[in-house]
Formats: structure tokens, C-alpha cells, sequence
């Protein structure tokens, strides 16, 4: 029994497409512990993040909030949005751009009692960049501060 050619292009187009599936499938299960999602402190304390998976927590990095401890290695920071302030600890040397008052990404997991503990720092490019989760409410709240003066 021989197949029509009809057939047998069918048969190939759903193993073609079958194929593309398992590669989709297969790529995305290898790439699920690399997917870092981004939440802003009043996130955070929402209880939207989970602890422990990894995530990228942006914001401003609050004035006087820095400390660094005795071993000279590692930071600890307040992050803030604006509505809530979250705890950063980072062991490590910090980018030259890093300062209070400054924008500020940090990738890392979410422990237990709710710090922060970042295994990297990324700190603004520039005077005006904003994390654009935190972009709409800076200027809001820089329209509010102008027309109260």
C-alpha cells in the first residue's frame, strides 16, 4: 500500500510541525531558571515576587540608605519607588555609576525575610534614564511638585 502523494506531504508538514513544537518546548525548558522577571519595591512588598527565584528588582536608590559593612565587600541599600522601600544586600564591587538618589537595577533572588540579596548591579546610564515601570510616576510626581510651588 502506497501512500498519495497528498498524503504524504501532510504527513510531513505535521512532523515538520511537530518538530518546531518540541524545539519551542525544549527551549523554553532550558531557558525557565534564566528568565529574570522585573518588579519594583511596592511589588515587592505586594508579595508579587517569590522568594528565592530570581528577579530584577529596579528603582531609586533611596539618599543616606547605604551602608557598607566592616569586611569592606559588602553593601547594604534601601531601593525605593516612590510607594514602598525594599533591602539590598550585594557582596561585591559596586559600578562606578552606583549612587544615592540614582537608578538602579539589581538582579538577584528575594530571601525569606524579605531582603534583597543581589548577585549583580546595574546602575544608570545616564542623567535621565528611568526604569520604565518607574518613568510615568517620576513624572507625575515632578508635575505635583510643580504645581504646588
Amino acid at each position: 500500500m502506497i501512500a498519495r502523494p497528498k498524503h504524504q506531504r501532510l504527513v510531513l508538514v505535521v512532523l515538520a510541525l511537530l518538530a518546531v513544537l518540541g524545539a519551542v518546548l525544549l527551549a523554553m525548558w532550558g531557558l525557565k531558571d534564566r528568565a529574570a522577571y522585573f518588579y519594583t519595591p511596592a511589588d515587592v512588598v505586594a508579595g508579587k515576587a517569590v522568594a528565592g527565584k530570581a528577579v530584577r528588582l529596579g528603582g531609586m536608590v533611596e539618599r543616606g540608605s547605604v551602608k557598607r559593612d566592616r569586611d569592606g565587600v559588602t553593601t547594604r541599600f534601601m531601593v525605593e519607588d516612590g510607594e514602598a522601600r525594599v533591602l539590598v544586600s550585594y557582596r561585591g564591587i559596586l559600578p562606578d555609576l552606583f549612587r544615592e538618589g540614582s537608578g538602579v537595577v539589581a538582579e538577584g533572588k528575594l530571601a525569606p525575610d524579605q531582603t534583597f540579596v543581589a548577585d549583580n548591579i546595574l546602575a544608570k546610564h545616564d542623567e535621565r534614564y528611568m526604569p520604565p515601570e518607574l518613568g510615568n510616576q517620576a513624572a507625575e510626581h515632578k508635575v505635583g511638585r510643580t504645581l504646588k510651588r
